[in-house]
């Protein structure tokens, strides 16, 4: 409702200007804090028009002239600036669509195809710590633009052929995998071992460059042990990632762009570019002109390919896939990720639009630590769920366990994942469980919070009979301010989550569910809902609290978190 309403004031004030005899300019009204919207577009035509903005703003609104039931309700100056004021009609009409639409509530403006990369962590072991931000930050995106209205395809990509992999094979023939271990973490143990009889013995280290070249020139025997290795590993990991809500569409092995020729075939474009050179037997591009001082390895003195080879042949693929690509990558990957965009530009090809995240830590001494390895993500996700259940125990205990189990569930999860997207991806962030599963503070359990009052508030009004949930309730009498705030506070789903596609800035969309529930709350402590003065007020306050409910549960959707009815 909000991007209608932006719409009509940018038509409006586009007419006006017409009328006013000024040349057309380009018009992007800001929230302000004396209306609803403000225009600085008198300061733009002022200098051209030779007149003070103070005039050329009082000239423009003297040819406003707005229709019947606009979402508009008046249209001044004070000074330069011209300032919008919202209608009654965009308040009733906020009201009645999100009722109407429900989950379908916001978004659905865009369309197009994306093919979104995220987490591709590599299969020798659990995700850690680390890479919890990369998988919350891409499949929150993938939420956002899916609902805008594009097709997302999210996916991981699997490193299935590289020297980590080699040294898992390798391991595997060579220590017991512990049966009583998650199938990832029983990996990290032999990849582990593996390593420190590498350090011991150099000479093995051969027979891991030999199992390189045998997995690159095609043979099964090879092959197959490094798939079984993978398999293990990605098992644990997609179990990891669906703990955390996380999902993706497909897992696409980059060992099939060696077998299908289209790696060789990227390393003969790349050739006939002109910038490759041959350095101590390994064939390197030349990306100097793109700002790249170091060269690019793209295939080794022995003939094989490296990681980045093939993820240019991925990308390659990727093109032809989708409108857009996206990747989302940590700070770590600056250069190579440059490197990579320069390679594809210069053969010709789409380069992705690449999210590039700050790494996530834990404060010192929050949890333990095996030594010698690092914090996973299953361990973190034990504690954090294991302390939200006890905070569900302390609040509800008259509930079943089953009941705190599920809320500490959802709540747990819904924490890590808010703490962890709140802050926008460019920024550094730290970690607190304590911090994140605080009920008193403006984080995931206060969003969800507010979710499970809105519905506990429409539950009792049920079973007291003053409450039908297809009741069309008159928003007219909603004048409150506290009433009023509310709905103009969820009427800006739409413009949160355009911006949030648009920059590709999940977080703004957490900073929005933050104020969106700071905003029920308010009205709930102002506005007497099941207590109103008359019948007809209490059944519009009830519409309304159905009407947060409803943007609660969609932002949240949108954020990866569940919506507790109760907690």
């Amino acid at each position: 409702m909000y991007l209608e309403f932006i719409n009509q004031v940018v038509s409006v004030l586009e007419n006006a200007v017409q009328r006013a005899g000024f040349e057309p300019v380009e018009i992007a009204p800001e929230p302000s804090q004396h209306a609803d919207l403000s225009s600085r577009v008198a300061f733009k035509l002022a200098a051209v028009a030779r007149k003070s903005p103070v005039e050329v703003a009082n000239q423009i609104v003297e040819n406003v002239q707005l229709r019947e039931n606009s979402l508009i309700e008046s249209i001044g100056t004070t000074g330069p600036y011209i300032n919008i004021k919202a209608s009654r009609t965009y308040i009733d009409c906020t009201f009645e669509t999100v009722r109407s639409k429900k989950e379908d509530f916001g978004g659905n403006f865009y369309s197009g195809k994306i093919l979104l990369e995220h987490t591709s962590a590599n299969p020798n072991g659990p995700l850690h710590v680390g890479h919890i931000r990369n998988s919350i930050i891409g499949d929150t995106l993938t939420r956002i633009l899916r609902k805008t209205g594009y097709e997302v395809d999210a996916q991981y990509y699997v490193n299935d052929m590289g020297r980590q992999i080699a040294i898992v094979s390798w391991a595997l023939e060579h220590f017991e995998m512990d049966p009583d271990l998650k199938s990832d973490h029983a990996i990290a143990n032999v990849y582990i071992k593996a390593n420190a009889r590498l350090e011991d013995d150099p000479q093995k280290v051969e027979h891991i460059d030999n199992l390189m070249q045998l997995v690159e020139s095609g043979d099964a025997e090879v092959i197959k042990r490094f798939d079984d290795a993978v398999d293990l590993a990605v098992k644990g990991i997609r179990s990891t990632l669906l703990r955390m809500n996380v999902h993706h569409d497909s897992f696409v092995n980059e060992s099939g762009f060696v077998r299908s020729g289209e790696v060789s075939d990227i390393v003969d474009k790349i050739r006939k570019t002109g910038r490759t050179d041959v350095d101590d037997g390994a064939l390197v591009v030349d990306l100097s002109d793109y700002g790249f001082e170091k060269t690019l390895v793209v295939q080794r003195s022995d003939g094989t390919s490296l990681y980045t080879t093939r993820d240019i042949a991925y990308h390659e693929w990727k093109a032809m896939q989708a409108d857009r690509i996206i990747d989302i990558l940590g700070a770590d990957h600056k250069l190579i990720s440059g490197q990579l965009k320069a390679t594809l530009n210069a053969v010709g090809l789409k380069e992705p639009e690449i999210v590039i995240f700050e790494f996530v830590s834990l404060p010192e001494g929050s949890m333990s630590t095996r030594r010698g390895q690092f914090i996973t993500a299953d361990e973190l996700l034990d504690k954090v769920q294991a302390r939200a259940f006890e905070e569900v125990e302390k609040r509800r205990p008259e509930m079943s366990p089953e009941f705190m189990k599920e809320v500490a569930g959802m709540v747990g999860i819904g924490a890590v994942r808010y703490d962890i997207i709140k802050v926008s991806p460019e920024k550094s962030t730290v970690f607190d469980w304590k911090a994140a599963l605080d009920f008193e503070k403006q984080g995931g359990p206060f969003i969800q919070y507010s979710h499970a009052r809105a519905s506990s508030i429409l539950k009792k009004a049920g079973e007291e009979g003053i409450w039908d949930p297809a009741s069309k309730p008159n928003a007219s009498v909603l004048t409150d301010e506290s009433e009023i705030t509310l709905i103009k506070q969820i009427a800006l789903f739409d413009k949160v989550l355009k911006q949030a596609a648009d920059d590709l800035k999940p977080h703004i969309i957490a900073i929005y569910g933050r104020d969106l529930a700071d905003a029920f709350n308010q009205f709930y402590r102002f506005s007497p809902v099941l207590g109103a003065e008359t019948e007809e007020l209490r059944n519009a306050r009830l519409g309304l609290v159905d009407c947060a409910r409803i943007a609660l549960a969609n932002v949240l959707d949108t954020l990866g978190m569940g919506a507790p009815e109760s907690m």
